[in-house]
């Protein structure tokens, strides 16, 4: 009898780039991406952070390098994303979030939310998959989405919003790039512990609302993360694309 085996998780020979990777959620991925066997090139804006957090992958054993670079500026990252992929692996990380009640949402506060979570995020992604074809090669290209891209919450209007909208994009991009072999999903964490979340851990009141929703009890780490990251770049999710992996604790099962 032949038995089936479990598809490879390995990643050695793949190329990844990963937005937003000096720090929290997206430098875990980085790292789990590189532990797999990928190199991995960690892109963000502080130049000297990015540099400090390959540093310490390339220390750790693994293969990584820097890009300093601001995905919202355009033309700026075609050309730095064109000349350095194609990239087997997007984890399209880079993202941010200004936590603010619905009626005081200034116009500048949308568009700085908007424009990284959304707009960036659409073509640092268009601009993977149009080197992928050029070159005829598959690929994974993963967002961090968020719970809040199926929910609401408190103070996160425009964040919900570009979390929905990115969930809609990914749905629409998944099946005009299945010809091609590249796959296109998200994770969407709870409330991970990283520097952008710390606002609402600071805040007894939205402390005790975000515990109280999530079932399992606990908030996440980054470590959380990791395991979504990796089957999402690897063989072992082959079928799988236009979908969603909720790392949330149980927080939308009701």
């Amino acid at each position: 009898m032949q038995l089936p085996r479990t598809p490879s998780f390995d990643l050695t020979g793949k190329r990844a780039l990963v937005t937003g990777a000096s720090r929290g959620i997206g430098l875990a991925g980085a790292m789990a991406l590189a532990e797999h066997g990928a190199h991995v090139v960690m892109a963000a804006r502080d130049e000297r952070a990015i540099e400090t957090a390959a540093e310490a992958v390339r220390a750790a054993g693994f293969s990584a390098e820097a890009m300093s670079m601001d995905v919202c500026d355009l033309p700026v990252m075609t050309d730095k994303v064109t000349a350095s992929g194609p990239f087997d692996i997007l984890f399209n990380n880079a993202g941010t979030n200004r936590p603010t009640p619905y009626v005081d949402v200034s116009p500048e506060n949308f568009s700085s939310i908007t424009d990284l979570n959304l707009k960036a995020a659409f073509f640092v992604a268009q601009t993977v998959a149009k080197n992928l074809i050029a070159a005829e090669k598959p690929g994974s290209i993963i967002h961090t989405s968020s719970q809040m891209g199926h929910v609401g919450g408190i103070d996160r209007s425009v964040y919900c919003g570009t979390k929905f909208g990115i969930e809609g994009v990914t749905k629409a991009s998944a099946i005009e790039l299945a010809k091609y072999q590249i796959r296109v999903n998200t994770i969407c964490p709870t409330f991970i512990r990283t520097p952008m979340t710390q606002s609402t851990f600071d805040n007894p009141d939205r402390r005790k609302w975000l515990e109280d929703k999530i079932k399992l009890g606990r908030v996440g780490e980054v470590e959380d993360i990791m395991g979504a990251v990796v089957f999402l770049a690897s063989d072992a999710s082959a079928l799988v694309t236009g979908t969603s992996i909720l790392v949330d604790g149980g927080w939308t099962a009701d």
